[in-house]
Formats: C-alpha cells, sequence, structure tokens
C-alpha cells in the first residue's frame, strides 16, 4: 500500500480510561476480527493483564479501513499502557507514529497520566487527536473536560471527538479523523534500508520476535540484514504484520509498522532502540533511539537452591528482551548465595515481572525452584 495511505497511531490516556474498549472497536469496525473471534480485551494477550483489567504491554496490530471518500487505507495501531510504571512502553511506541489518539474520561477528565502522555508526544512532534470517551456516563461532564482540554492541555475543545467505545458511540468519527488528521509518515530521501526496533519477544521454537517501524528501504525473506549497535549480521527469513496474530507478508516498506525473525537465538543481540539496515547498502548512522531508562525500585532476585541459578539466569534475559525497563546485574550474598539485583519503574512494575517469571517461563524454571525476592522494604516469594 503507498506510503500515503498509511497512518501510525497509538492510543494514550490515563489508567482506566477506555484505551483498550476503543482499541477493541476500532478493530470491529474496520473487520480486523471476525464476530467469533470477538471478546473483551482483546489485545490484552497475558492472562496478568486480564486478570488485572490493565494493559502491560504495547500491541500493535494492522488495520485496513475504508474511508468515507472511497480510498483504503492501512492504520497500524499501538495500544499502550495508562499506569506509570510503564510509561516506558509508551514512549517506545510513540516513537513508531504521527499521531496519537488522547483518550479522557467524561466523567473524571484530565488527570496525571493524561499530561505525562501529552508532553512525551509534544517531544515527539506527534498530531495529537483528543477522545472525550464514556459520554454515556449519568456522571459524564463534557463542559468541564472542555474547560481542562483548553486550560490544561491548550487543545481547542472544538478538535474533541465525543464518544463511548463501551456503546459503539462516535467510532466512525474516531476513524475519519485518523485519516484526515494524522499525517502520513515522510516519503524516504533513499531507498537505504533503515528500521528502527521499537519491541521484541522471545519465541522458544523461532527465536528473538523483533517489532520494527520501516523508515526507510524495505525488508523481505532472504534479505542480508545488520544490527548497527553491534554489527551482528543476520538473514531475514520471515517478516510480516499484526492482525492482531502475525500474519506473514512478502515485504515490509517504508512507514510499515510489522515484525521480522531473523533466527537470532541470544538475547543479548537484540537491543531495543537500534536500527536494522542492509549489509550491502548500509546506513551511514542510526535512527534515534530511546533515552536510556532509570529503575526506581530496587530489590534481589535469588534461587532458594543456588543449582538452579543457571535457570533463573536464562529466564531472567529472555524477560529482559521482552521488558527493556527492567534491568538487572547478577551479585551474591553470604546468606542467599547467587542472585541478581534487579531494577523496576515501581512497585508494581517489579510485581509483574515476578510473577511473569513465576507463569511464562515455568518450563525453565523447575517447579522445584522457588525465588527468594528480599528487599529492605518488603520481602515475598515466588
Amino acid at each position: 500500500m503507498a506510503i500515503e495511505h498509511t497512518r501510525n497511531f497509538c492510543i494514550i490516556a490515563h489508567i482506566d480510561h477506555g484505551k483498550t474498549t476503543l482499541s477493541d472497536r476500532l478493530l470491529e469496525r474496520t473487520g480486523t476480527i471476525h464476530e467469533r473471534e470477538k471478546q473483551d480485551q482483546l489485545l490484552d494477550s497475558m492472562d496478568l493483564e486480564r486478570e488485572r483489567g490493565i494493559t502491560i504491554k504495547a500491541h500493535p496490530v494492522a488495520m485496513k479501513y475504508r474511508a468515507k471518500s472511497g480510498e483504503e487505507y492501512r492504520l497500524n495501531l499501538l495500544d499502550t499502557p495508562g499506569h506509570v510504571d510503564f510509561a516506558y512502553e509508551v514512549s517506545r511506541s510513540l516513537a513508531a507514529c504521527e499521531g496519537a489518539l488522547l483518550i479522557v474520561d467524561a466523567a473524571q477528565g484530565v488527570e496525571a497520566q493524561t499530561v505525562a502522555n501529552i508532553h512525551l508526544a509534544h517531544k515527539q512532534g506527534l498530531t495529537i487527536v483528543p477522545v472525550i470517551n464514556k459520554i454515556d456516563l449519568a456522571n459524564a461532564d463534557i463542559a468541564s473536560v472542555h474547560r481542562q482540554l483548553e486550560e490544561i492541555l491548550a487543545i481547542p475543545a472544538e478538535e474533541a471527538i465525543h464518544a463511548s467505545a463501551k456503546m459503539g458511540i462516535g467510532i466512525d468519527e474516531i476513524l475519519e479523523a485518523i485519516v484526515a488528521r494524522i499525517p502520513p509518515p515522510q516519503k524516504p530521501l533513499d531507498e537505504i534500508l533503515r528500521a528502527l526496533v521499537f519491541d521484541s519477544v522471545f519465541d522458544v521454537y523461532r527465536g528473538v520476535v523483533g517489532y520494527v517501524r520501516v523508515v526507510s528501504g524495505k525488508m523481505e525473506a532472504s534479505q542480508a540484514i545488520k544490527l548497527m549497535r553491534n554489527d551482528a549480521r543476520y538473514e531475514i527469513k520471515e517478516v510480516g504484520v499484526f492482525t492482531p496474530k502475525m500474519y506473514p507478508q512478502p515485504r515490509l516498506n517504508a512507514g510499515d509498522v510489522g515484525y521480522f525473525i531473523a533466527n537470532i537465538k541470544s538475547t543479548a543481540d537484540m537491543k531495543i532502540g537500534d536500527t536494522i539496515t542492509d549489509q550491502r547498502n548500509s546506513a551511514r548512522k542510526p535512527l534515534p533511539g530511546f533515552q536510556e531508562i532509570h529503575p526506581m525500585v530496587f530489590s534481589g532476585i535469588y534461587p532458594i537452591n543456588t543449582g538452579d541459578f543457571e535457570h533463573l539466569k536464562t529466564a531472567i534475559g529472555k524477560l529482559r528482551l521482552n521488558d527493556s525497563a527492567f534491568i538487572y546485574t547478577p551479585e551474591s550474598s553470604v546468606a542467599l548465595g547467587f542472585g541478581f539485583r534487579c531494577g523496576f519503574l515501581g512497585l508494581l512494575h517489579m510485581e509483574i515481572i515476578q510473577e511473569r517469571l513465576r507463569r511464562e517461563y515455568s518450563s525453565i524454571i523447575p517447579r522445584t525452584c522457588p525465588i527468594q525476592v528480599r528487599s529492605r522494604k518488603f520481602g515475598s516469594r515466588l
């Protein structure tokens, strides 16, 4: 699809203002998911996300939309977390977009993370499309939200779209606003491959799966690429988009958001914010990456059985690949043996990491190997 008909955008808001519900309605309206696939929190694929009713990871998805003008567009959406502990997910998602839907609860109005996310979006130079959600609530105060948009966020009230994601109100207006207001990706000056890695996951059978935004050039199977940070060289085995499941494509063109698989086996080889380029016709400079994150909460993680240290090391390394805000360094204790000093963005972030280690890496960490978590302020066991 032509780059002029591509729109890359994310949804940002304070926690519980309706981001994920709105994502569900957009997927339904564009026909990206079928009737049998419909469920609440469709993009929240983790059990933890469904249980707690929060988004932990940003989730990309490609949608096709035929506008009222008759033209067809590809809309690349990234649903982002709302909790402050996962703000780094938001900042990485913004780097892959040209615009953002700012969701504000009609009853609660502008809140702390609303302001923080707006500042992040302005730093990236994104076009903001304000949406006042939950207008169907009995205590909705739209006039007050209009004033807050203008006085706190300096956004003209008349630009706001009134919607109710739960009731399906205003969805068509939002889609038309995305097409009309959010600009397409910039046309590249050359055909040299430059792709920004904004996230990644580890697949047991296929290795590292990198999430990329292609800025210029193209990515396709059998292409020889290199990572500019460490000059590591690979051959692409598969590229594709999310619909919301991984769907292989012949190639990813400039402006596209998708994934690539290149038999990258080590979790240390892929760094979030790295630039991918072609081996033969390489870019001279990498793309601007992301600001390094600084943890706010620290704790030690140790296996109760010191013989299971290597199992824990492998699991933590793979989880680190999927959450670059989580950092760790090996350390040892006279009382506990070998373990890791881990840094997190907050207490919720720490709690989620512990639970993900227990659930997602149970095949690596033996069930007979509980993990001791110690800190000066708190202690718990997985």
